[in-house]
């Protein structure tokens, strides 16, 4: 049973890695991160050296929080590619060194009102990137929505065998 799981676990993770899906994904993450450098490297830069000494503490944690996040979208995005491209085989991007992290890593909630609406904008589009991603990779990876997945009345005939002791 563990075999055929793994079998369609592997599909389920090369159909996503062709889909259009995954292309638009890509794309967006990859495009978040490049402006999200030229942001920090630039304008966040130089917002962030006009800011109060409690907004600048403030500033420095979310921008760590945000790149945090999103090299981690990025790290995930490029195994898909990666598996996409014939370079890993699907069954290899399901070991937990390529699954994101389990650890919350919103935002923090209280933050100063003077901080750039720069960052708060990356910080927000990263969190919804984030939460996307992490759903994604739930679907792939997680053995019930696979197994599911691949043959979902299978799964309700299951619950239901198991409900009334057939």
């Amino acid at each position: 049973m563990h075999d055929v799981n793994n079998a369609k676990r592997a599909d389920v993770i090369a159909d996503f890695a062709r889909s259009e899906l995954f292309d638009r994904t890509f794309q967006e993450g990859m495009d978040l991160v490049e402006e999200t450098a030229g942001y920090l490297d630039g304008a966040g830069r130089q917002e962030s050296k006009s800011l109060s000494r409690n907004a600048a503490l403030a500033y420095a944690a979310e921008s760590m929080r945000l790149t945090t996040r999103l090299m981690q979208v990025a790290s995930w995005l490029l195994v898909q590619r990666a598996v996409r491209e014939g370079n890993m085989p699907a069954i290899n991007a399901c070991e937990d060194r390529y699954r994101l992290a389990p650890e919350d890593i919103a935002s923090g909630r209280d933050m100063p009102g003077d901080m750039p609406g720069g960052l708060l904008v990356l910080l927000e589009r990263s969190e919804r990137l984030f939460e996307r991603v992490r759903h994604l990779d739930r679907r792939m990876y997680v053995e019930d929505s696979v197994t599911e997945a691949a043959n979902p009345v299978a799964g309700h005939l299951d619950r239901l065998r198991s409900a009334f002791g057939g």
